[in-house]
Order: C-alpha cells, then sequence, then structure tokens
C-alpha cells in the first residue's frame, strides 16, 4: 500500500523541519509521530524486516498491526541494513544533507557502534539536534540495559500503587511510559530547535522510560518523603483525598472527586445525608482520609440504589465534579470527543485516529497520511546521486 500524502501546511510549527527516526516499537516511533503532526517531515529508518510493531496483531488493519497505524502517520519509511557500510553511509550523507533532528531508540550502545551516534554526527552537523530515547538513562549501572514498558511500570514504583490493596500488583493498561517518553523526547527537541535557532548549534537530548517513571512518581515520592509510610494501593482512589475515586452504582461505577470541604457538602446533600458533614469522623478531608474505609462503604451504600445517570444529573446540578466509568466504545462515541475532533480521519487509512491532542488558533493539527509501507520511500530518498544533490 501507498499511503496517500498531503502537502504539509506552512502554518504548522515545525513546517520545514526534517527528522530522521531510527524508531521501533512505541517511544521513539511516538515522538516521531508527535514531530510530524506538527509539520515535520519525518523519515522513519527501518530494519529490512520492518518495525516489529508491524506485526504486533491482531488486529490488523491496512496490511500491518492497528497498534503500529496509530504510532507511525505521516512518516516516510526507508528501508536500511544498518550493518551495510554502503547503505549506512548513504544514510549518514542523508542525515548531513538534509536532516535537523535524529531521534533513536535502538539497543543501548548499537547507534554509537555503528557510527550513528550522536557524537559522530554532530562532528559532521554541529546543527543536528539529537535526541536518545533510552531505557535506564544516559548513566548509571543499568545505563546498558534494555527496557520496556511494564518493566519500568514495575521498576519505576507505580505497579505498586496500582489496583487494590492486598490483591496481585497491575499495569497501568496504556502504555504510560513509552508514550510518557515521547513527549518528554518531543518537549526536549523542541526546546533544543528553539535553542539552536538563536545559536546555530545543535546538541543532545536524552530522555528514558525510567526517567518517565520516576516523574509519573512525583507526588508518590514526595508523601513517602514527607510521612516515612510507604504508598497504598487505593484503587481508583488517590492518597490523601477523600472521596476521590469510582464508587459503584445500580448500573455501572461513577468516579467522584469532592476533593474540598464545599464540594463534601454538596456531596452528602446529593446523596440524602447532610448529617455526614458534622461526623467527627468526616468534618475535614484529614479526618475523611484517616476514616475512608467508613466513608467508602456508607457512600456506596446510597449509591448502589440509583444509576449513573441519575447521579451525574444531581452532582452536576450541585457543581459536585463526577464522571461514569466509560469503556472505550463509550468514550469515542461521546459527542465531546467528537466536539473536539479528537478522532480524525487518516488519507489512506481506512480507519480514523485519535489526532494530536494541542489545537493551533482553534484548530488541531490534521493527519496528511496514513502509516507507510515498509520501505515505500527508499528508492526516492536513499538514492546516492538525489543524496548528493
Amino acid at each position: 500500500m501507498t499511503a496517500e500524502k498531503t502537502a504539509i501546511p506552512s502554518t504548522l510549527p515545525l513546517a520545514g523541519m526534517v527528522v530522521i527516526e531510527f524508531g521501533h516499537s512505541v517511544a521513539a516511533p511516538y515522538a516521531g509521530q508527535i514531530l510530524g503532526d506538527l509539520g515535520a517531515e519525518v523519515i522513519k529508518v527501518e530494519k529490512p524486516e520492518g518495525d516489529d510493531a508491524r506485526n504486533w496483531g491482531p488486529p490488523f488493519v491496512d496490511g500491518a498491526a492497528a497498534t503500529f497505524q496509530s504510532l507511525n502517520r505521516n512518516k516516510q519509511s526507508v528501508v536500511c541494513s544498518l550493518r551495510d557500510p554502503a547503505q549506512r553511509e548513504r544514510l549518514i550523507e542523508l542525515i548531513v544533507e538534509r536532516a535537523d533532528v535524529v531521534l533513536q531508540n535502538l539497543r543501548p550502545g548499537q547507534a554509537d557502534a555503528l557510527g550513528l551516534g550522536a557524537e559522530a554526527l554532530l562532528a559532521r552537523k554541529p546543527s543536528l539536534v539529537y535526541c536518545n530515547l533510552g531505557a535506564f538513562g544516559a548513566k548509571g549501572p543499568l545505563a546498558s540495559h534494555p527496557g520496556y514498558d511494564p518493566l519500568m511500570q514495575a521498576f519505576g514504583g507505580i505497579m505498586s500503587v496500582v489496583g487494590e490493596e492486598g490483591w496481585p500488583s497491575v499495569r497501568v493498561g496504556p502504555s504510560i511510559i513509552d508514550i510518557g517518553t515521547a513527549m518528554w523526547g518531543a518537549i526536549g527537541i523542541v526546546s533544543a530547535l528553539l535553542r539552536c535557532k538563536t545559536t546555530g548549534v545543535g546538541g543532545v537530548v536524552d530522555v528514558s522510560l525510567f526517567e518517565t517513571a520516576t516523574a509519573w512518581m512525583t507526588m508518590h515520592s514526595a508523601q513517602y518523603l514527607a510521612s516515612n509510610e510507604m504508598p497504598r494501593k487505593v484503587g481508583s482512589g488517590q492518597v490523601g483525598i477523600a472521596p476521590y475515586r469510582a464508587f459503584r452504582t445500580a448500573d455501572g461505577e461513577l468516579v467522584v472527586a469532592a476533593g474540598n470541604d464545599k464540594l463534601f457538602r454538596g456531596f452528602c446533600n446529593v446523596l440524602g445525608h447532610p448529617e455526614w458533614t458534622s461526623d467527627p469522623r468526616f468534618i475535614g478531608n484529614p479526618d475523611r482520609v484517616r476514616n475512608i474505609a467508613a466513608l467508602n462503604e456508607a457512600i456506596e451504600g446510597v449509591m448502589q440504589t440509583q444509576g449513573n445517570a441519575h447521579w451525574s444529573a444531581l452532582l452536576d446540578q450541585a457543581g459536585v465534579p463526577c464522571a461514569p466509568v466509560q469503556n472505550v466504545q463509550q468514550m469515542l462515541a461521546h459527542e465531546q470527543t467528537r466536539a473536539l475532533g479528537m478522532l480524525q480521519p487518516v488519507p489512506g487509512a481506512s480507519i480514523p485516529m485519535i489526532g494530536l491532542p494541542i489545537s493551533f488558533d482553534g484548530e488541531r493539527p490534521q493527519p496528511r497520511s496514513a502509516s507507510p509501507a515498509l520501505g515505500a520511500d527508499t528508492d526516492r530518498l536513499m538514492d546516492s546521486e538525489k543524496v548528493d544533490g
């Protein structure tokens, strides 16, 4: 399949920038997709058999796994055997001739060993912004170890606070480590490009899965350091705030975020129990946190008598924040999702995709092309005469 392509609008903030992505799996490809959505020309370099994520299915759509399709729109694909000196040199020529950015998440040390690391490429093109998306970071005893999202959710402490107390640890469903690292990578790249615009000098951006995992644990870490108490699993709740969790109703679950005394009073009035606000166990947030088991039991006993729609209407009227627990189908179909235009048609693709969660002057960047077929742009971009100009 050859993806349909539309021109890059000159109004996009990264229009005119060229990015070379040595990306596989999730983190680097998602970072590349962010930059592509922002207007950069992104050239994805793949091994002859392609990015492993092409086969991460079923389900498959348009010749590759749905997962791959969700991470690689607005790109071109070049096949290059990095261990072939001639192919590698043509790739380096392409980088020196055209690239503003290189981003990579190859195995630790592999880029340097192949002459594609930051030091080698910056020596040939000092204005280049080079981003390493690593596993455990650029230094330390684990710097050479590989890593993946579930490993970092475990090692970074996230899994220790996810789930219900007394039950085995569980992973957060979305790949928050991979996608979070991609976001930090994109932020770092854009920042370095801004600096380069004034200094003419590029540089190295380092982000990693482990550093992202530790950043997600910011609040839990502070709570532990302040109290010397180990953070607990609190299910759908939040340490230090009550009531602030999902409660079962007659037909589903409803998250209620009554995070201060005023909201708690409104919540109690809706439930028909204004007396709870004067109960010594529940008067202030610290009291409610200390007596959270009794509070949750009392709330859920009432909420299970009616369904989500009933409680949502009353809580909305009272100004108490709440939201039903939706599945993916419900989220995609919701009028708010549609109003924001989050689900976008992609030229050349059979299914729409979730768009970039940023708008500029009220307009969300539109996808220009579906994920590329493996090697679709190799001949055009890697021809030695064209690279040499």
